[in-house]
């Protein structure tokens, strides 16, 4: 590898979208009781050694930014996008540009969902989806995105 940072030095990205940040108080029947500082920990702990940038915003474009940023640095993009997910071509865009896996998260089921949540953009490029797991799905995702970079290290060193 060139001058970059070992693989296994560069975080995970956990990027989570607009109102996710009022998640624990936000229709609690439908997202739960969790908060995203709690959701952060748990993902910290998924990932063992490996670091995790886990952030939120309500910007399309501060989205677009950071994953700009992961496709620089990170390994891999654990992405709830929320709203977004169904709407931005901008976050679609960007995160066809990203090298590694990218794993979508919801906490709900989207398709037993109202139709309007049926059809998510991002799905379009990830290399896996979960829904409806609520907020133990993050960990599930980190932990996905740590075995998929274990084989493909596997897979390059000629390991199995």
């Amino acid at each position: 590898m060139s001058a970059e940072a070992p693989s296994v030095q560069r975080p995970i990205y956990v990027l989570n979208g607009p109102n996710l940040n009022r998640l624990g108080t936000r229709e609690p029947e439908i997202y739960g009781n969790t908060t995203l500082e709690q959701v952060a920990a748990q993902c910290r702990q998924a990932a063992g050694a490996r670091p995790v940038d886990f952030r939120q915003t309500n910007h399309e474009g501060e989205m677009v930014d950071w994953i700009h940023e992961a496709i620089d640095r990170g390994s891999g993009i654990v992405i709830n996008p929320a709203g977004y997910s169904f709407t931005s071509i901008a976050i679609l865009d960007a995160l066809k540009m990203f090298p590694g896996p990218i794993v979508e998260i919801h906490i709900t089921n989207i398709h037993r969902r109202e139709a309007l949540y049926h059809r998510s953009l991002v799905s379009k490029v990830a290399t896996a989806v979960i829904a409806g797991l609520g907020a133990a799905g993050y960990a599930v995702a980190v932990r996905a995105i740590e075995e998929m970079l274990r084989v493909q290290s596997n897979a390059a060193s000629g390991d199995t």
